[in-house]
């Protein structure tokens, strides 16, 4: 006798998904989540950690302005905003102490600024 398992996967909830801010933090997530196992040892469990919970939180942050009212939806942006500088400072941190190295920040880095502008734009509209 044999069971047989059919995994039918999750479509994603509409609209907030179709936001590019969303998918370009999606695409470099992933290129983030692709260079942490490669990630220094001695700061992967710990630095690494940290970017990791920064760039979901920014994620996070971004899904629940995209469902809130004009009032919420800038209290969301900027503490998305915030969570993205922090990450922008403990990435460059990684690469002073050369747990990243230098393509890949430069690659990241440039992502990342590219979200911020994203992001500066969106608040901005708002106010």
């Amino acid at each position: 006798m044999f069971i047989v398992k059919i995994i039918i996967p999750l479509s994603p909830p509409p609209g907030h998904f179709s936001l590019s801010i969303i998918q370009k933090l999606t695409q470099v997530y992933k290129l983030w989540h692709e260079y942490l196992p490669n990630f220094a040892k001695d700061s992967r469990y710990t630095l690494g950690s940290k970017v990791d919970s920064l760039f979901l939180g920014v994620i996070e942050e971004i899904i629940k302005a995209s469902s809130s009212d004009k009032t919420e939806k800038l209290i969301f942006l900027k503490i998305a905003s915030v969570k993205l500088d922090l990450l922008k400072f403990f990435l460059q941190i990684s690469w002073e102490i050369k747990s990243l190295g230098n393509k890949k920040y430069i690659l990241l880095s440039e992502k990342i600024n590219e979200i911020g502008k994203m992001l500066g734009g969106w608040i901005k509209s708002l106010k």
